[in-house]
This record gives structure tokens, C-alpha cells and sequence, in this order.
């Protein structure tokens, strides 16, 4: 009883110390980062996890660090987070993706604002981007990119979009210069994947919203994101790193078009196959 009594004061004590802030993370099978992902945020005083039905390690490691594992189905980007944030506990909610490590820094302001308080509703923090685990990448704009990743969840939502949702905060935004590591690309076939399946998903979106694109639009495009990461923003200070990482969101306006294209055209073809089937009644 002595021991068990000891083991419930200590836990007491350390909850004691942990800020009022609930982690909300995302997860579909990232064994891999998981952990290091939660090691960084241990101070928090909640820890919320979202499973897209892993069926890997992930959530027995996620179960060492909380009991807050929720299971749900990645409909759209937007729509899963909003969700994900409405499972916090606290106000101040803190989103991080499994690849993300949070810096000291960064845990140290954080800390401040609560004590202290703010005029702000959400703050923006500085991306440190890192491929194939060791690499910064400085320039291509890069570094320091801002997102808001700390807010609080009655102020903040994002659109109900496939991918890249827009933001929406009712209140002011301030900028955190600690930053998080985000361990974004493991190597250059993980580029090629990610952007094979982030560009389906942003044609389906423009599909739906009804956008119109035409061919001479993309080509701008992806001849003025590239010259812009590459040249203006020096990304060929990065290497061949940085040539890929131009090359890949300048190719991902193109693809995503070609792949708008293919579902206009179904799109239309299954309008007019409908209308003959109609008439021929």
C-alpha cells in the first residue's frame, strides 16, 4: 500500500507540473515517428490521439504515453482535424502531425504565454523542414514557414477540404519563433508518393468546388512555382535536395490538373450517358 500510495503521489506531482494544453495528433501506421513525436510534447497536460485505423504499432506505442486514443476515418483533411480538436479537454490545443518534434523553445513560449496570458487567439510557428532525417532545408522558402499550429479550439477551424484546407481563425495571430522539426521526407521515392496522392486529392477538391482550370493557368503555374522556389527564394543553395523540392511542387500544379482533366472528362461522359438513358425511356 506504501509503494502504491508513493506511485500516486509522484503521478500527482507531475501532473502538477505539465501544462494546460491538449497535443492532438493525427495517426495512420507511424511506428516509426510516433514515438519521437510524443518523447517531445511529454510535458503537456493531455495527449490526444486520432487513429486512422492503424493496424501496425502505432497505437501500442501511443498507449505509453495516454489513454485518450480515439479511432475515426479520413474523410477529408479538414473535416478529421476539426474533429480531432473537438476531443480536447483544454482550450489551448497544440496540433502536430506524427513526423513533427516540438523544441524547447518552443515548449518554453509556450509556457510563457499561458502564464503570463495574451491578446492572441492562435500563434504561428516557425517549420524547421528535414529530409531523409538529417537534412535542413534552409532555403526554397522553406525556412522559416509559418502555420499555425498552437490555438485555441473555440477560435480556430479549417475548411471541410480534401487536402491543404484553408484556416479560419476568429481572433488575432501572433508568431512563436521556436520552431518544430518536421521530419517531412524520408527520400526521394517518398516525395514522388506523397505527391502522386496529394495531387489526386487537390483535383478531387477543385472538382468539387467547381473551380474552372484550363491547361495555360497550370503551365504558369508550375513554371512560376518553381522559378520562385529555385530562384527567387535560392533553393539551389539546397542541391540536388533542393532542385527536387522545386521540381516536385512545380510538377504538383501540372499533375494535379492533368488528374482534373480526367474527372471533368468522366464527369461529362456520365452526364451525357445519364441524358441518353433518360431519353431513350
Amino acid at each position: 500500500m506504501g509503494e502504491l500510495r508513493l506511485y500516486r503521489i509522484k503521478n500527482e506531482e507531475l501532473m502538477l507540473n505539465k501544462l494546460p494544453v491538449s497535443v492532438v495528433i493525427i495517426t495512420w501506421n507511424v511506428e516509426s515517428n510516433i514515438k519521437e513525436c510524443l518523447e517531445s510534447v511529454a510535458w503537456a497536460q493531455e495527449i490526444v490521439i486520432v487513429d486512422n485505423g492503424s493496424t501496425d504499432k502505432t497505437l501500442e506505442i501511443a498507449r505509453l504515453y495516454t489513454k485518450s486514443i480515439y479511432p475515426d476515418t479520413w474523410d477529408k483533411e479538414g473535416s478529421i482535424r476539426n474533429r480531432a480538436y473537438q476531443r480536447a479537454k483544454n482550450e489551448w490545443v497544440l496540433s502536430l502531425d506524427p513526423d513533427e518534434r516540438v523544441s524547447e523553445t518552443l515548449r518554453n513560449q509556450i509556457e510563457e504565454v499561458l502564464k503570463n496570458g495574451t491578446e492572441y487567439d492562435a500563434f504561428s510557428v516557425a517549420m524547421k523542414s528535414i529530409f531523409g532525417r538529417n537534412y535542413w532545408m534552409r532555403y526554397g522558402g522553406w525556412y522559416p514557414a509559418g502555420r499555425v499550429k498552437f490555438f485555441k479550439k473555440s477560435k480556430f477551424r479549417y475548411e471541410d477540404a480534401e487536402i491543404h484546407p484553408r484556416a479560419y481563425l476568429d481572433g488575432k495571430e501572433g508568431r512563436l519563433s521556436g520552431d518544430i522539426a518536421h521530419y517531412c521526407y524520408d527520400d526521394f521515392s517518398q516525395v514522388v508518393s506523397k505527391m502522386n496522392l496529394q495531387s489526386t486529392l487537390e483535383a478531387q477538391k477543385w472538382v468539387r468546388d467547381k473551380r474552372k482550370m484550363n491547361a495555360g493557368v497550370a503551365a504558369v503555374r508550375t513554371f512560376s512555382r518553381f522559378f520562385k522556389m529555385y530562384v527567387q527564394k535560392k533553393g539551389y543553395k539546397d542541391g540536388v535536395i533542393g532542385f527536387m523540392m522545386a521540381w516536385q511542387w512545380a510538377t504538383y500544379q501540372l499533375l494535379s490538373y492533368v488528374k482534373y482533366w480526367c474527372l471533368k472528362k468522366m464527369e461529362i461522359n456520365t452526364e451525357k450517358q445519364s441524358k441518353q438513358e433518360k431519353s431513350a425511356v
